[in-house]
């Protein structure tokens, strides 16, 4: 009993913090409350403790504002911080629940770039390796890149409405790939995770398939490099592969 009262109250300091938005300096005790739900009495007992440790600081005024411990714990963060930690047991799930190949691209002004890459244990496979780099204007990977760059269009539309890409044959006739977005803090585009293999055998399996996969992991990748995850959610069941379709089954 006593652990989950302390659990609690952990997760009822974080909401106080969390409460903060992009835009805000400073914050009253009636902007926590209405935002985080909690009453007034356990905000002031919370934020006393936060304030002990650094972590909030109260103007004169009895306003509220972020404390530099945060920053400190950024920058440690920051300092230890690999991609390859995070991103590649994520690539190595993928994997194992997709049996395809699975890669995290970046973009590097007109080509993305692959950063990570864990095969499939299979001996039929697309070929892609890291360091490789591509042209964003071909694979669902680029698709993804260029739609969440902000660059216009209605094939960028479309991928940004359905929050994925899905590309057959486009980069190389036999391959095929399905990709979605990958988000940081404030929702900053970091890079995009592909699914790809052998075109016969992605279409055989089906958007329907692959797409839970692909989101799930998105979701979990944005999750950890301190974005939103619930904007990686396609609205309608994913629609069926078709060659005409650059984005929802066409070219890869």
């Amino acid at each position: 009993m006593a652990a989950e009262v302390g659990v609690a109250a952990v997760e009822r300091a974080l909401s106080i913090l969390e409460a903060f938005g992009e835009t805000d300096d400073t914050l009253t005790l009636a902007d926590f409350a209405k935002r985080t739900g909690l009453y007034k009495s356990t905000i002031l007992r919370l934020s006393k403790s936060l304030e002990n440790h650094g972590y909030l600081l109260r103007a004169a005024g009895g306003t509220y504002r972020l404390g530099s411990k945060l920053l400190y714990l950024g920058s440690l963060y920051q300092r230890h911080f690999r991609t390859a930690d995070v991103v590649v047991p994520i690539l190595r799930d993928m994997v194992q629940q997709a049996h395809e190949g699975a890669s995290f691209y970046v973009r590097d002004e007109d080509k993305r770039v692959c950063l990570h890459r864990v095969d499939a244990t299979r001996a039929v496979r697309d070929s892609v390796h890291e360091g490789d780099r591509l042209s964003l204007k071909v694979g669902a990977a680029g698709h993804v890149l260029c739609a969440f760059s902000n660059e216009r269009g209605a094939r960028y539309d479309e991928v940004r409405e359905n929050m994925y890409a899905a590309s057959f044959g486009e980069r190389d006739p036999e391959t095929a790939a399905v990709a979605c977005a990958v988000f940081g803090l404030q929702q900053r585009l970091i890079g995009a995770l592909s699914i790809s293999g052998p075109r016969y055998r992605i279409e055989a399996t089906g958007l329907k398939r692959l797409l839970p996969v692909l989101l799930k992991y998105g979701r979990e990748l944005t999750r950890v490099l301190g974005g939103d995850p619930r904007q990686l959610a396609f609205p309608d069941a994913p629609r069926r592969a078709t060659r005409s379709s650059s984005f929802a089954g066409g070219p890869r």
